[in-house]
């Protein structure tokens, strides 16, 4: 893999030189996971891959994510690097992209997810249940703040941003007793040494997408680029995690409004299960769905907004809008 650059380039995927510039945030998370997708887009095209850091304007500023309308703060200036013709794709991750279209853009392909649960990384290898009362516990997300409410509301959660080593740096005496962060994103900097334990999706489901990344190309890429995705592409992800951000999208739910949503593809089966949490975790409700996956390549590709539009629609008709507050459109 080549050193990254910042700026335009006249190479393309389809270019004499050969090369295939992927775009992404300059964080080391970023970097890590971009690196994991450079290797395989390099496996499927055998061009030379270079990296395209992007510094965006959440990384820049210090307030609380939510304030700053979402985790989808990251993604416009990626993508405006990419219409631009800096990079030929850019890597996200799913979670933090907004589930609207993006004109002129098309999410290309998803890779197979990896782990989509949430960890806690606490002092002294304590689990959330052994916290002592009062222990103060860091979070940058609405949805986690939430859970930790609803789960132990005796706790102190504080709100935290910065990048994973920051957060888990802040873990000790006199500050904070634990942070809960995405177990891929530990997985993916080889930090899953800090966990100390696992939350499981069935009783403490994530934020649409999580664990999964997101590939995105111009909407018009060449015909050679668009065989490199379909190649990285893995299809029973790319159902679970539509139909967990359809939940969002017809909520009308910002990326970091307080819902879970967990999906899973099991043979013939999709199913689907989404709650949503007051942000003061006193209230929340769930619903929970499947379907049989059959009919045509089309007709398959449209089961999972069905099935995402059933369970949304059941939350709302269940009265969600009476005690959450979804924070603007994804």
């Amino acid at each position: 893999m080549s050193g990254s650059r910042k700026g335009a380039s006249t190479s393309s995927a389809t270019g004499t030189a050969g090369v295939i510039r992927i775009g992404t945030r300059g964080s080391a998370l970023a970097m890590a996971q971009t690196g994991l997708i450079a290797d395989k887009v390099a496996k499927a095209s055998g061009l030379r891959i270079e990296l395209v850091p992007i510094v965006t304007h959440g990384d820049n500023s210090t307030a609380p994510l939510a304030s700053l309308g979402g985790t989808g703060v990251f993604a416009s200036a990626l993508r405006e690097a990419l219409l631009a013709d800096q990079c030929d794709l850019l890597v996200h991750s799913l979670k933090d992209l907004p589930t609207s279209d993006f004109p002129g853009l098309v999410i290309g392909a998803i890779p197979k997810r990896a782990d989509a649960r949430d960890a806690l990384c606490a002092r002294d290898g304590l689990t959330l249940a052994e916290l002592p009362a009062g222990s103060r516990v860091g979070t940058g997300s609405p949805r986690r703040a939430a859970q930790l409410k609803a789960t132990r509301p005796d706790l102190e959660v504080m709100d935290l941003r910065g990048n994973v080593d920051t957060r888990l740096g802040r873990v000790h005496p006199g500050d904070l007793d634990a942070v809960v962060l995405a177990a891929a994103g530990l997985t993916r900097l080889g930090r899953l040494d800090a966990v100390t334990e696992f939350f499981e999706l069935s009783a403490w489901p994530t934020a649409p997408g999580q664990g999964a990344l997101a590939i995105e190309a111009a909407e018009h890429h060449s015909a050679e680029l668009d065989g490199v995705l379909a190649a990285i592409d893995h299809t029973s992800t790319r159902m679970a995690v539509v139909a967990e951000r359809t939940v969002l999208a017809a909520l009308e739910a910002g990326c970091s409004a307080p819902v879970g949503a967990s999906a899973l593809l099991d043979g013939d089966m999709l199913f689907l299960s989404s709650t949503v949490y007051a942000t003061d975790g006193s209230r929340s409700l769930t619903s929970s769905h499947a379907l049989v996956v059959e009919g045509s390549k089309a007709e398959r590709a449209l089961l999972p907004r069905e099935l995402g539009t059933r369970v949304a629609d059941e939350l709302l008709a269940g009265g969600v809008g009476e005690f959450t507050t979804f924070g603007g459109t994804a």
